[in-house]
């Protein structure tokens, strides 16, 4: 563990999930080639998209549409829509295609199970703070076991613009009831944990379990409050 600033308590703590509570990089590369492997099977010339294609026309909805940004699963769908209509479906026939695309990628990204390690932890914790999850993805926490470990589970679109705009900061704290800066905001993401916590007045917590030197980091605009490279560290806190 690293301060980077001097230790003050903390009264709650918000909690990022995706690649802090678990390894999200291995659900979503699973995920997304179990989604090409169905949609080959809906419709066999997807199969013939490679790599570049995709990450192409991810790339051209979101030009299309600012508004997409940071709305991860409405840019799947996007993709996916346009994917189809050059496959020559019609409007219906590709949003139709899209929509079920989307619901069967979000079955398989939570198909998997958070490390017990991980979900010890917050028990531990949710025994001494309050705790609300802020997240840019779109993970199912009911599915999880995750659920009755927060007060609420924000997520950018359906609760506001993306982390780290400071919408989601803004509607934990009131949740929470708490002064911002007696808030600790624990994630992975330099910007949108790190900076976006600092920029809504909390603290910030940089989970860092790959050790990468804080300094070497492009997104590395706002120091943390503090680093840790296991979620354990966080019970020191408490004591």
């Amino acid at each position: 563990m690293k301060f980077y600033r001097r230790w003050q308590p903390v009264s709650a703590m918000t909690f990022d999930l995706d690649d802090t509570l678990y390894d999200n990089r291995v659900v979503i590369t699973r995920a997304e080639q179990l989604l090409l492997e169905w949609l080959a099977a809906r419709c066999p010339k997807m199969a013939g998209f490679n790599r570049a294609q995709w990450q192409a026309m991810r790339a051209e909805v979101i030009a299309a549409d600012a508004s997409l940004v940071g709305f991860v699963t409405e840019i799947r769908r996007a993709q996916l829509t346009l994917a189809a209509s050059h496959c020559g479906l019609n409007e219906t026939e590709a949003k139709a295609l899209a929509d079920d695309g989307v619901a069967f990628f979000l079955h398989e990204r939570s198909n998997f199970s958070v490390p017990s390690a991980a979900i010890d932890v917050m028990r531990k914790l949710a025994a001494h703070y309050p705790l609300v999850a802020i997240t840019n993805g779109n993970v199912d926490c009911d599915r999880l076991g995750l659920s009755p470990l927060f007060r609420q589970v924000l997520q950018a679109g359906p609760d506001g613009a993306a982390k780290p705009d400071r919408a989601l900061f803004a509607k934990a704290q009131s949740l929470l009831g708490e002064p911002a800066d007696s808030i600790l905001h624990v994630g992975d993401h330099l910007k949108a944990d790190v900076r976006g916590a600092k920029l809504a007045g909390f603290r910030a917590c940089w989970f860092n379990d790959t050790k990468r030197p804080l300094t070497m980091q492009r997104h590395a605009s706002l120091l943390p409050d503090v680093e840790i490279t296991h979620l354990s560290q966080l019970l020191m806190l408490s004591q």
